[in-house]
Order: structure tokens, then C-alpha cells, then sequence
């Protein structure tokens, strides 16, 4: 047992279980090194890269990491532009409702509907990305955030030209909210993940809790269709980062380099390489003449992984050129698969039965719809005696919401790679992506906390006044960020080879939860209260949670179970 992480019974390799670190006690420069694996030296121990890289200049994980972390940050700009359509008109939920004599619920179904939207959207476009890669649907979604952003703004006094408006941002926010994450995945080895998955969710979530601070305001000066023309602007600005600095990042590897979910391949080991059962790291490699096993690689390691421990020991293979920065520029470049499309498409509906993938959709689609819930009915607590808010102060209610994801985000950045590297050592060197589980803790405290703590200052605000609601609005928030930031770390770690489709579930829960709960929010809260229907929500969410023990524990053995009885594979979907 590694850590209270159940062992399988065999030896077999369990997708996501991998060597990270040499052990502490195994010195560099003693012979124990395996020379045919590349590694991260920038560190005091060597990093065994996990996938490993391969010899082709045009696989991702060879590029340098400046530009790895640009491309990162270009679609985390455009992320955060597509996510501020969500709670776009959180703020003006009374004007708008004014403006088109509807009532509450019609005003909430204009998120909904755009929230459905994403869900089915983001469903079609994962299944194309996995056969034409990612940077399609990435241009695509570009262009039309502009295009969608501009016919909301010019709806005028059309309800369902804005509905429709509404559906089509939806489409468009769903290539980002579908792939990001997993292009992550894609770019980084597991070691350089943590961080760098907590920017890109700060990117998709924290950004859509700042938005109703700016549109509140917008919305009293410059009218609420500006906040869509907004949009249109800043999109169209960032489309040439996009089409000039973000090449495709989908890469057909060769299955034996995938060490985190393959064992397949031919295995060399040798008496300095110490062999634990189950785990195993394969590798197609064989000895140059002269060049004994156990010998430690030269090469150095800068921060470049092209330069990652070249050994001369490696078979003499044809590697591809590299592909002009012209021809990368190609919104297509290559099949990145030959399977079926219809196969693709129907392939994430049976993963709801996998437990992983079953628990990552509770912990991160239940928050966001506590959170979408929160943003529906702010308006209508506050809009009464005594504080009588309107857009301008409603919106002002985000800034608690906007600080918890950023402190959330920080936090997730800091405590993931660190607390997994910590676990990886006490575990002599293995890593099970169980460790990414632990930060559900946090979602626990302060989620729950703050639900319970909305709930009951937000029901009395003659008492408790604006602040302590949106303190513990930012509670809730943060809890909610650290608990993606855990899932989707816990999904592209021990379930990468289906990371797409993985998010795709994730996509379409949260998103459908979501539309679910603008049906009905306004109803329950006037029925219900305040008080007893964030009680009753807390108490769910405090519930998922504690789902964590199990997963956490029985993980290891779940990953091996699904290995063996290959879902996709028993319905032909793979």
C-alpha cells in the first residue's frame, strides 16, 4: 500500500502508476541511472520524464518550454474572454428583465440555454479533435466569439434574436472549455502540470467571476449591450495570437513512450535499474556497441526537453523533419487518428460508469452549479429592502467570488506540484495519481463553508449587510477551484490516454446540471428560503466530498479494473 493507495494484487502496470524521481537513496553518477531514459536534471534529483519524449522535432513535449508556456498563455487569454459568457448577464438580471418585460426564470434561461449549448457543442467538437487535432476548433471558436458577441449586442429589443445570440456564444465557448485542459496535458510532462493546469483553470473559471464586477458597470453607463460589443472587440484583438502562435498541440506518439498509461513495448532491464512490481516504464531502445546498461547519460538538461538527456545509445532511426512555421499555421495538419468518427462521438457516454470519471464530475460540475446557482438568484436577495441593489452593486457582489478563485488558483498552483512531490518521496520515488485526490480536503473546508455560510448570512441581510455574503461567496469559490483544479489533474494523470473524452463528461454534467438548476432556482429559493436551500446544498456538496476516501483509496485498483475490462473497447468504441 503507497500511502493508503490500495495495491493490485499482480504485477501488471496500472495506467497513471510511474517512476517520477529516482529515489533519494539511489544517488546520480553511481551507475544507477538508466541511461536509456531521458530525465529532468534541473533539480538536486533527477526527474524521469514522464511521457516520454520522443526524437521528433515536432512532438510538444521536445519544443521549448518559453514556448510551451506562450501558447499556454495565449489560450488562457482567449479562455478568459470565452468564459466571461457564462455569467454575462449575472449583473443585469433586473434590467434585462425590465427591458424585455420577462420574468426571473425567462432572464436565468438565457444562461441555461447557453449553458446547454456548451454542453452539446463541446460533445460534437472533442470527438472532431480527436481525429483532426484541437487547433481547428480553437480558430473556430475564436471567430465565433466574435461573431456571436456582436449579434448579442445588436439583438435590440428581440428576446430570441439574444436567446439565439446566447446558444451560439455557448458554441463558441465550448472548444475552449472542452480542450484546454487537455492540451495541457498534451504540452507538459507530469512534473510540469500542477501549475500550469491551475492557470488554465484560473483562466476558465477565475475570469468568469471578474466579468459582473466590469458589466455592472458597463451596463450603467454605456447601456448592457456594450458588455457584448466588449467581447467582440478584445476577441477579434486576440485572433491573430491565435492563428499566428498556436500551432496544433495533438501528437500521434508512438504507444511504448506513453509511460503513464501503456506498459506495452519491450522492457530492458538491467541489475543498476531496480524493478518494483508493478510498475514498469517501457521504452524501445537497445545499447550501442561499447555502451554498457547502467551507464549514465552525458547529456545535461536545460530547460529545453529537446535537450533532455540525448543518449548516443539510442537505435539509429529516421527522425521527421521539422514542419515549416508555414505549413504549422494550417488549421489542419493531419489525421491524429484513424478511427471512426461516429465511434469517437459516442465514446464518453459509457465512461460515465467509471467511477474516476464519475466522482471528477461530482466534485467539479456540483460546485459550478452551486455556483451558477449563487449567480442566478444574487439579484433577487439583494434586491429588496434593506440594501436595494441594483446591476452596479450586484455586480460589485463578484468581487468576493473573483478574489476566492484567485486565491483558490494560487493555491491550487502552490500546493499541487508541491504536495504530490512530497507524497511521490515518501513513496520511494512512485507516483500515483491518487496524490492529486488530497486537495479535495480544501474543496471541503472552504466549499462547504461557504455554502453553509451564504446560506445563512444571505437569508438575514438586515443582520449581516452585503460583506459576509460575499465573503463566503468567495469561500465557496475557492473551494470550488481547488476541486477542479484536483479533478482535472486526477483525469489527465491516471486516465490521459482518455483525457479528452473524460473532460467531455465533465463538460456535459456540469453544463447540464447547470441548465437544470435555472429552471428551478428562482421557485425553490422563494419556497425554500435562503437558509434551508443552501443547508440542504451544502449537506449534498459535504457528501461528494467524502467520495474522495473511497477514490483516493481504491483508485489504483479502479485504474487496474477498467485496464482489464476495457469499457470502450467491450462496446467497440475503441
Amino acid at each position: 500500500m503507497g500511502l493508503g493507495v490500495l495495491e493490485v494484487s499482480s504485477t501488471e502496470h496500472v495506467p497513471g502508476t510511474s517512476y517520477v524521481f529516482d529515489d533519494a537513496s539511489r544517488p546520480a553518477g553511481t551507475g544507477l541511472i538508466d541511461s536509456r531514459l531521458k530525465y529532468d536534471r534541473t533539480g538536486p534529483v533527477p526527474i524521469i520524464l514522464v511521457p516520454q519524449p520522443s526524437d521528433d522535432p515536432n512532438d510538444p513535449l521536445n519544443w521549448p518550454l518559453w514556448k510551451r508556456d506562450t501558447i499556454l498563455f495565449i489560450l488562457s487569454i482567449i479562455s478568459v474572454m470565452a468564459s466571461t459568457l457564462s455569467p454575462l448577464l449575472a449583473a443585469n438580471t433586473l434590467t434585462l428583465a425590465l427591458y424585455y418585460q420577462r420574468n426571473f426564470t425567462q432572464m436565468a434561461l438565457l444562461t441555461g440555454y447557453h449553458l446547454c449549448a456548451v454542453g452539446v457543442a463541446g460533445f460534437l467538437f472533442v470527438a472532431s479533435a480527436r481525429v483532426w487535432g484541437k487547433r481547428h476548433l480553437y480558430l473556430l471558436g475564436n471567430v465565433l466569439l466574435i461573431v456571436s458577441s456582436a449579434w448579442g449586442g445588436a439583438s435590440g429589443h428581440s428576446y430570441k434574436s439574444l436567446l439565439w445570440a446566447r446558444v451560439l456564444q455557448g458554441v463558441s465557448l465550448a472548444p475552449f472549455e472542452a480542450l484546454v485542459n487537455a492540451s495541457v496535458g498534451d504540452l507538459y510532462f507530469v512534473h510540469e502540470r500542477g501549475k500550469r493546469m491551475a492557470l488554465s483553470n484560473l483562466a476558465l473559471f477565475g475570469g468568469a467571476f471578474f466579468t459582473p464586477v466590469l458589466v455592472g458597470k458597463i451596463t450603467h453607463t454605456l447601456g448592457w449591450w456594450w458588455s457584448f460589443y466588449f467581447i467582440a472587440i478584445f476577441a477579434a484583438a486576440v485572433l491573430p495570437l491565435v492563428i499566428f502562435f498556436v500551432p496544433e498541440t495533438a501528437f500521434r506518439r508512438a504507444s511504448h513512450l506513453n509511460t503513464d498509461f501503456t506498459g506495452e513495448g519491450s522492457l530492458q532491464r538491467d541489475p543498476g535499474s531496480r524493478h518494483v512490481p508493478g510498475y514498469e516504464i517501457s521504452y524501445h531502445r537497445t545499447h550501442a556497441p561499447g555502451h554498457s546498461p547502467g551507464e549514465s547519460g552525458n547529456a545535461s538538461l536545460d530547460k529545453d526537453p529537446a535537450d533532455i538527456d540525448i543518449s548516443t545509445s539510442r537505435d539509429r532511426v529516421l527522425v521527421p523533419k521539422k514542419v515549416s512555421y508555414a505549413r504549422s499555421l494550417l488549421p489542419f495538419n493531419g489525421r491524429k487518428t484513424d478511427e471512426n468518427f461516429l465511434k469517437l462521438l459516442l465514446r464518453p457516454l459509457p465512461l460515465f460508469l467509471n467511477p474516476a470519471i464519475l466522482w471528477a464530475c461530482l466534485i467539479q460540475g456540483t460546485m459550478i452549479g452551486w455556483t451558477v446557482f449563487i449567480g442566478v438568484v444574487l439579484a433577487a436577495i439583494f434586491l429588496g429592502p434593506p440594501l436595494f441593489f441594483d446591476e452596479v452593486k450586484t455586480g460589485y457582489m463578484y468581487t468576493g467570488a473573483f478574489v476566492g478563485a484567485v486565491v483558490g488558483f494560487l493555491g491550487a498552483g502552490l500546493l499541487a506540484d508541491w504536495s504530490t512531490k512530497v507524497m511521490i518521496r515518501r513513496n520511494r520515488g512512485v507516483y500515483e495519481p491518487e496524490f492529486r485526490i488530497v486537495l479535495v480536503v480544501a474543496q471541503l473546508v472552504f466549499g462547504c463553508a461557504g455554502l453553509y455560510g451564504f446560506g445563512i448570512t444571505g437569508n438575514n441581510v438586515t443582520r449581516y449587510g452585503w460583506f459576509w455574503p460575499d465573503f463566503f461567496f468567495g469561500l465557496e469559490v475557492m473551494g470550488m477551484v481547488l476541486g477542479a483544479v484536483a479533478s482535472a489533474l486526477y483525469i489527465v494523470d491516471a486516465h490521459r490516454e482518455i483525457a479528452v473524452e473524460a473532460f467531455t463528461c465533465l463538460m456535459i454534467f456540469k453544463n447540464m446540471f447547470s441548465f437544470g438548476l435555472t429552471f428551478g432556482a428562482y421557485d425553490w429559493l422563494v419556497k425554500a428560503g435562503s437558509l434551508k436551500t443552501f443547508y440542504v446544498i451544502a449537506s449534498i456538496q459535504i457528501g461528494v466530498c467524502l467520495l474522495s476516501i473511497p477514490m483516493y483509496i481504491f483508485g489504483k485498483k479502479n485504474r487496474a479494473f477498467f485496464r482489464r475490462h476495457d469499457l470502450l473497447k467491450m462496446m467497440h468504441l475503441w
